[in-house]
């Protein structure tokens, strides 16, 4: 059995680990209030662009472009979002593990790291990193998205890669984060879309020119999922964070509570311990 010392040390240990655990809860908290907010009033935005895009497609037929009919390579590139710090659950590792259990070869896929440990894990994984704007992630900013939108179609375009990905965690409430693998590029026709008789579509004109109009929609259209996919993560991350360092805090208060009990059961056996040596001093004596 450990001794006095031992379990008062140990306690005074797990004591100072729960103050950093509270600590870094309510920190995430009040981070999380702000994320939320913002992940909620621009959600329904970049929604509506993804269906958008899609829906338009799938009124259109004959149009032969890259960003459509897709590129000559076997290459698949993926936009992988985490963050830059751990202590928040499963948010990191179940991104990783979505991009390894997605069948890609990892000597034919081409990371776009936005996260230090989602950097961390692909690595070891054997994935390529072919850019990394893991600073990118601290604050998120649509000018950051631009940036890695332009050199993942840059790549795309000059068949680098061949097919677009993004892995990110969709927010959709406090203690709900959901790991997505959304395809970019080419772009997807919905099956429903393409089902439909061609009497129930609309006539699509493109102005300008069907490829010009293209290649002003598209990019925009990636842009502004990876800044999604980015405020969305940032959500995430902070609910995730804030539920790992409650059930910390909780974990630690039991353990304390334990220890509690076994000091007090060590200290209550030295006392019986001490008065039966006097006792049996005194009876010798007399």
């Amino acid at each position: 059995m450990a001794s006095m010392r031992d379990i008062k040390r140990r306690r005074t240990s797990i004591q100072s680990t729960q103050q950093i655990t509270k600590a870094m809860k309510l920190v995430s908290t009040v981070k999380l209030q702000r994320a939320k907010g913002r992940a909620e009033n621009a959600k329904p935005y970049f929604d509506s662009v993804y269906e958008t895009v899609t829906s338009v497609l799938s009124k259109t037929r004959g149009i032969v472009h890259p960003f459509v009919s897709g590129v000559d390579s076997d290459r698949i590139g993926i936009i992988v979002i985490t963050s830059n710090r751990g202590l928040a659950g499963g948010y990191n590792s179940n991104i990783v593990r979505l991009v390894r259990d997605a069948g890609f070869d990892p000597s034919k896929t081409d990371i776009y790291n936005i996260g230090r440990k989602g950097r961390e894990g692909l690595v070891r994984g054997g994935y390529n990193m072919a850019e990394d704007y893991s600073d990118c992630i601290d604050a998120p900013a649509y000018p950051d998205a631009m940036l890695i939108g332009a050199k993942a179609l840059e790549d795309y375009s000059s068949g680098k890669i061949g097919t677009l990905y993004l892995a990110y965690t969709r927010f959709k409430n406090t203690v709900v984060h959901e790991p997505t693998l959304l395809k970019l590029l080419p772009v997807d026709v919905p099956e429903e879309a393409e089902g439909e008789g061609s009497g129930s579509k609309a006539v699509m004109n493109f102005e300008p020119e069907e490829e010009e109009a293209l290649e002003l929609i598209v990019p925009k259209y990636v842009n502004s999922l990876i800044y999604g996919g980015m405020i969305e993560s940032v959500a995430s991350e902070n609910g995730a964070r804030m539920q790992a360092m409650d059930s910390a805090t909780s974990n630690a208060e039991e353990m304390i509570s334990k220890l509690s009990l076994q000091y007090n059961r060590a200290r209550q056996g030295a006392i019986t311990q001490e008065l039966t040596e006097i006792i049996a001093g005194a009876n010798a004596i007399s």
